[in-house]
């Protein structure tokens, strides 16, 4: 194990008024299926979990989320809890790109990694947020290791191993589209790659043009064969913690969500499709017992409770809206955006 380098960062939007630049400390740890890397911010809170997040195919730690951390409503947050990201082997900035030949890990073998970032950290539990494939990975390890999650914020997870029939359209899809156009469709519906806006054509081209392009693919093909979650409501396989489901309307993987909340306890699981997902994170930590004091602005509880139940979702389709990329939605870029999502305040 080994210390690969402490850096000062300063956040990319306008500091809030009192609020000073983190130092992020990021490490590389070698485990039973290679070296990971991941970037820790913030110091450890007494008896409180870490929040560690883990992103999608085609991004890194950086462009999954530090647009969502860094804005103004997740500065409570992120003020009572450290924070460690980890990039996907291969997936961090300046990383090599792999020999010929290399073994990528399975999605199951990079969930089988986490434990050795966490005894690296000392840390005992997390709070998990991922996104697409990096929500899988959170689910695995959660399976199999119960004990150290108290809770997972998934968005747009699908769970499902691909059947004959995706294997067919995506094998006639890899003749005709290059490896960054189809990860563009994981990542954005086909109405937001007709439309071509600024967003698409800057993600577009990030992935296009990534010098790390072979290893994105492996991350990929290992996404692509993932095995199925088999989650079963009220059997043994399933997540124990508190989860929130997190989807937008017409999203790549809006069935699959929904597939997978009618899986789960409906009594530890919230299905959302939530306006502001920063005010969504802070209820559903508050729900676990923490930041009891936080103000909820615009998500009030009796509206928010109600989104236990898959019935609620599809009641509430006509007050829908689509989400601006301003940093006044609090959204994630990746996945999410632009994505309709429904407003419950």
């Amino acid at each position: 194990m080994a210390e690969l380098q402490e850096v000062q960062i300063t956040e990319e939007k306008p500091l809030l008024p009192g609020q000073t630049p983190e130092v992020a400390k990021t490490h590389s740890v070698e485990t039973p299926y290679g070296s990971v890397t991941f970037t820790v911010y913030g110091t450890p809170k007494p008896k409180r979990p870490a929040i560690l997040t883990y992103h999608d195919v085609g991004l890194n730690y950086k462009s999954c989320f530090q647009p969502l951390f860094q804005f103004g409503d997740m500065q409570e947050i992120i003020q009572n809890f450290v924070r460690v990201h980890v990039d996907a082997p291969g997936m961090e900035e300046g990383a090599p790109v792999f020999p010929l030949g290399y073994q990528y890990p399975s999605l199951d073998q990079l969930a089988d990694m986490i434990p050795c970032i966490l005894q690296y950290l000392n840390f005992s539990t997390i709070i998990g947020v991922g996104v697409g494939a990096g929500a899988y990975v959170l689910s695995r390890y959660a399976l199999t290791h119960p004990d150290t999650v108290e809770g997972l914020v998934l968005i747009n997870i699908d769970p499902n191993a691909k059947g004959w029939m995706d294997w067919a359209a995506h094998k006639l899809t890899g003749l005709t589209s290059s490896i960054s156009e189809m990860i563009l469709g994981h990542l954005f519906s086909q109405e937001e790659l007709s439309g071509n806006s600024e967003l698409i054509q800057k993600y577009r081209n990030i992935i296009a043009h990534a010098p790390n392009l072979d290893n994105i693919e492996l991350y990929w093909n290992s996404y692509n064969n993932r095995r199925d979650l088999n989650f079963e409501r009220g059997g043994d396989i399933t997540l124990k913690c508190p989860v929130m489901l997190v989807v937008g309307d017409q999203a790549p993987h809006e069935d699959a969500v929904v597939e997978c909340n009618s899986k789960l306890d409906p009594t530890q699981t919230s299905f959302l499709k939530p306006g502001k997902l920063t005010e969504a994170f802070k209820y559903f930590l508050q729900g676990m017992g923490y930041m009891a004091s936080s103000c909820m602005t615009r998500l009030s509880r009796s509206r928010t409770a109600s989104l236990t139940s898959a019935a609620s979702v599809d009641g509430n389709r006509s007050r829908s809206r689509t989400l601006s990329q301003s940093s006044e939605s609090g959204t994630l870029p990746s996945g999410p955006p632009g994505h309709t999502m429904e407003v419950s305040c």
